[in-house]
């Protein structure tokens, strides 16, 4: 069947298309019309618009004569199991490591770890491991579609455009009195790569395509068909690589296609569209005829079918939230908005800013494949920064910030796996190095379970990455009520605290159990008279707080599950000997168990303030000293920062209620920046597309964006629902629908004048929500009855499925 020929459409066929059409039209009239749009073509990748379906993806330049579009496949990883992680020389030298903490010789411990306490083999190659067994994720390759035109008259009326609203891409142009139009997208109902060529007028579609990586790769035509494929390399120049094969084909309303070496070329076309179908063999070992399957089910539709298919499955999860902070201007270039936005505070831009960060959520995560690591599914190098892999102390974690709070729920589903793969590897860390039970994973991991710690000991003695995953297991919980889940992972969070509980040693000043050897990441410190940067310690603040945190979900879940063992005794005993916070002699929360001087006091971690966000130990109702520290401790730390640094802070600001000091971090990050070099100690921002300048990209900083800007609305973390907690003065006016609280419900509310007038509750789950009344509110109203108000908070009985819509009363 020919993809293009709708003029031999079904009279029923057309209805069905019809139905689609009015669908997503009305969807949109729910929505605001979301668009990023640009007036010429992408300079430099981070121009460019990324497109996927939570499994492949690709990014257009938007190239007139010559159009480049990367392409990627979350699953093209190098590397393979590394067995020789398992260092078994290790655990010799952690009795004298651990003796050397305790009588404060932090710099040899340090050094002996560097030496001895690390992973075996080849280890991370940080940031070089594509040719080494722990492997890097890659970009899958490159399509080059070289144009010809009937004349080379100059381009007007140029424009790219990426709708958020539909995942849909566009490139437009007029080139000597003709219109070209392309439309791009990654089908989230066929699961292939989708890119529609056509002109006003016929015999005007005429181009080259082919298809290269830099490496590994075998590029043929077979029956007028483009083919790449290879195997990545397993780190041991070995056959266990992950092998990968792509198939382009083009479909062609009129016009002469034929190939040439390893080119497909079209002339005189009326239009034309190009499939894409890709696969590996990491989770699908028959993945050539996958690849094969997917092409041959993409050719049976019209191309209306396909993208109106496409758009009805994606809008399913993107429109569960909307965001409105005034009208939108989709008029002006998204690059221009970008810098207007650091002096005319558009509050409609940081709408659209949200929902860039849900728009990446749902394309670059699927529920049955890998997790986003640190590029998302987007890369344009065989060699991503930093291997591309999983980083356990915070970026992994900001990844998935947004997915409850942003009603994306079922797209924690990769993590939560990832966290229980690694179990088994754990369990073997934990013997191997500490000779201790339950399972630990250090500062970062990849698809082949890597949990030993770094060859580095500033970044690879953090051994609370495991534990921080758990807080996303419990947070899963916490928002769905999902009891047979709980149940589920109760084992992996119970294994996670069984490491510190046998791990864990006592500081000789106050007899507090600590962990040794750790890091608070990644900062140093200096030993009293000393000059030389130490970064290995004992009983970090942050890892107190997150075992704190550990054990008492676990005393939750155990609550909930019926379920007392000697794990639970042990936690019991265990908590009141850990560590407190302490606060400094000039008010700051101290890092580490002893006040040291900090080697950088703008350090971009602030891991200190676990306790505040993501965690919940430091409250300004509940903890108001310890917030105060908190405050000043982010004073100290000053606004700027990497991209994701600048992310966090919004998010520790609108957890102390300081609205406009949150905004103004959000200001921080949407900083324009350009560069791709890797420049940690400056130059964070944001990129043309807006993706996140590490720098380099990283994507992390955007969807912390967007769960900072979810915290400013809304906060469910002491009990209770709290209504626009942090809303900055520049947001007088707006409304948002579909944002999720812990206990089970969506949320939606409208204010104007910064007071909120009406909101609305629909129950997931049968439970009691309490809300919080609004500053100034004298009465809730439901269908015109008072609620009753118990101590500042309404207490709200509903039944799963059940909605209300209230009223917010003020005095007159």
């Amino acid at each position: 069947m020919n993809i293009i020929a709708l003029k031999k459409t079904p009279f029923l066929l057309l209805i069905v298309l019809s139905v689609l059409l009015i669908q997503c039209a009305t969807r949109d009239t729910i929505s605001q019309k979301l668009v990023m749009r640009y007036n010429a073509p992408a300079a430099v990748w981070e121009e460019t618009l990324p497109l996927g379906n939570g499994r492949i993806g690709m990014m257009p330049d938007g190239g007139i004569d010559i159009e480049h579009i990367v392409l990627n496949d979350i699953t093209m990883w190098s590397g393979s199991k590394d067995n020789e992680a398992f260092n078994p020389d290790a655990i010799n030298y952690l009795p004298e490591i651990r003796e050397l903490l305790l009588s404060g010789r932090n710099l040899e411990a340090q050094e002996l770890m560097y030496r001895h306490f690390r992973c075996g083999g080849q280890g991370s190659a940080f940031g070089n491991g594509k040719d080494a067994p722990y492997g890097s994720f890659q970009m899958l390759g490159d399509l080059h579609i070289n144009y010809r035109y009937p004349q080379t008259d100059s381009v007007s009326f140029y424009e790219r455009t990426l709708s958020l609203n539909n995942a849909v891409a566009t490139t437009q142009f007029n080139r000597n009195g003709i219109t070209y139009s392309r439309e791009y997208f990654a089908s989230h109902a066929h699961d292939v790569l989708v890119i529609r060529l056509t002109a006003d007028q016929k015999k005007s579609v005429s181009f080259e395509v082919n298809l290269s990586r830099p490496e590994r790769a075998t590029v043929f035509v077979k029956e007028n068909r483009l083919y790449m494929e290879g195997q990545l390399n397993d780190g041991y120049n070995g056959e266990n690589g992950i092998r990968y094969l792509t198939q382009l084909e083009i479909v062609n309303s009129g016009g002469n296609l034929v190939s040439s070496g390893n080119t497909l070329s079209l002339s005189d076309a009326d239009e034309a569209v190009i499939l894409i179908s890709t696969a590996t063999d990491m989770l699908d070992k028959n993945h050539i005829s996958t690849v094969e399957q997917l092409s041959v089910q993409a050719k049976s539709k019209y191309y209306d079918q396909l993208k109106y298919a496409h758009i009805d499955s994606y809008k399913e999860k993107f429109d569960r939230v909307a965001l409105n902070l005034g009208k939108q201007d989709n008029i002006t270039p998204t690059d221009e908005r970008l810098i207007r936005f650091q002096s005319d505070d558009d509050p409609a831009f940081a709408a659209l800013y949200f929902q860039y960060g849900r728009y990446l959520m749902i394309c670059g995560a699927r529920e049955s494949n890998l997790p986003l690591n640190l590029q998302g599914l987007w890369a344009n190098q065989v060699q991503t920064p930093w291997n591309g892999d999983y980083h356990l102390n915070i970026n992994l974690q900001m990844n998935y910030w947004p997915v409850e709070v942003c009603n994306l729920s079922e797209l924690n589903k990769p993590l939560i796996d990832l966290t229980t793969s690694l179990v088994p590897s754990g369990e073997k860390t934990a013997q191997t190095f500490y000779g201790a039970e339950g399972w630990v994973a250090h500062m970062m991991t990849n698809p082949w379970q890597f949990t030993a710690p770094g060859e580095h000991a500033s970044w690879g003695a953090t051994n609370t990455g495991g534990a921080w995953l758990c807080q996303h297991l419990w947070e899963h919980y916490a928002f769905t009520q999902d009891r047979t889940y709980l149940e589920s992972i109760y084992p992996v969070l119970t294994g996670a605290a069984d490491f510190f509980l046998s791990s864990m040693i006592r500081e000789p000043k106050h007899g507090w159990l600590v962990t040794a050897p750790s890091s608070s990441p990644e900062n140093a410190f200096y030993l009293p008279g000393s000059k030389d940067a130490v970064y290995v310690c004992m009983g970090p603040t942050m890892d107190v707080q997150i075992i704190k945190e550990l054990f008492t979900n676990i005393l939750s879940a155990a609550e909930i599950l019926g379920m007392e063992d000697e794990t639970t005794a042990k936690i019991r005993e265990t908590i009141p000997q850990l560590p407190p916070m302490q606060i400094s002699p000039d008010g700051h929360l101290q890092e580490w168990l002893e006040d040291y001087e900090e080697v950088d006091p703008q350090h971009r971690h602030v891991s200190h303030l676990y306790g505040l966000h993501p965690s919940n130990q430091i409250s300004p109702v509940t903890t108001p000293d310890l917030a105060e520290a908190a405050r000043k401790t982010l004073n100290r730390r000053g606004d700027a920062g990497t991209g994701w640094s600048r992310a966090w802070k919004v998010n520790f600001w609108a957890r102390l209620h300081d609205g406009n000091r949150a905004y103004k971090l959000l200001k921080s990050l949407l900083e324009p920046t350009s560069g791709n070099e890797v420049k940690m100690s400056s130059g964070g921002g944001t990129y043309p597309n807006l993706f996140c300048a590490h720098p380099p990209f990283q994507i992390d900083g955007n969807f912390g964006g967007t769960a900072g800007i979810a915290e400013m609305l809304i906060q469910s973390q002491d009990g209770y629902i709290h209504l626009l907690p942090a809303l900055p003065a520049r947001w007088t006016n707006g409304s948002f629908k579909g944002l999720c609280v812990r206990g089970g419900a969506e949320v939606g509310a409208t204010w104007k004048d910064g007071k909120i007038t009406k909101l609305t509750l629909e129950a997931k789950t049968n439970n009691t929500f309490r809300l919080k009344v609004p500053d100034h509110a004298i009465a809730i109203k439901k269908n015109g009855k008072e609620l009753s108000v118990e101590n500042g908070f309404v207490p709200i009985g509903m039944k799963i499925g059940e909605k209300l819509d209230l009223d917010v009363i003020y005095p007159a």
